[in-house]
């Protein structure tokens, strides 16, 4: 031990990946996101869903690459999500009919300069590893870009991110929804 390590701390890594920290500091950002909940079995799952509202979106926790992540239109559809996967698992309102947006940002802990936004070809709820996307976005007018900025540098330094952060956003009927944050950048 005793070693210095330089960039984003561990604790940044975890805010972002617990949801319930991760909610916490959305909500006191004042930061609009889809409805979501933790579930850690099938009937939890249901329950969540049934409060948020369906289509919900079910992942694992901790995932990467979009691995054993489903929309679900209904409680049959979350029991199936549920089964084979281990450990707490997210339910998410999907947000339909939304713009998905991919903004990476560079951040020396207090300073944050969005270097791109970009928009998802493909509809919302495609992992972004599999969708193509253009730069600038063609679909948001200049007043939601603006806002996308100014959120991503309200969030970075609020996460404690050093170094690369990529910020996944949807945008439905001009209301911006953070969707996730990644302590590092995209592989878009």
């Amino acid at each position: 031990g005793g070693h210095r390590i330089l960039g984003t701390p561990f604790d940044a890594v975890d805010l972002a990946e617990d949801r319930e920290r991760f909610g916490r500091l959305l909500a006191g950002l004042d930061i609009a996101c889809p409805e979501w909940g933790v579930a850690r079995t099938a009937a939890e799952a249901v329950a969540t869903a049934d409060r948020v509202g369906y289509p919900v979106l079910v992942r694992p926790s901790y995932v990467l690459g979009g691995r054993a992540m489903r929309v679900c239109n209904g409680p049959e559809a979350v029991v199936e999500a549920f089964q084979g996967v281990d450990g707490p698992t997210l339910v998410d309102r999907f947000l339909e009919n939304a713009i998905e947006l991919d903004v990476d940002a560079l951040c020396d802990g207090s300073e944050v300069y969005v270097a791109a936004v970009m928009q998802h070809v493909e509809e919302a709820g495609v992992h972004s590893g599999d969708s193509a996307c253009v730069l600038p976005p063609q679909s948001i007018g200049t007043r939601t870009l603006a806002e996308i900025s100014a959120t991503v540098r309200r969030l970075d330094p609020a996460l404690g991110v050093v170094g690369l952060l990529n910020v996944q956003l949807a945008v439905v009927e001009d209301t911006v929804y953070v969707l996730e944050v990644n302590p590092r950048a995209s592989r878009t």
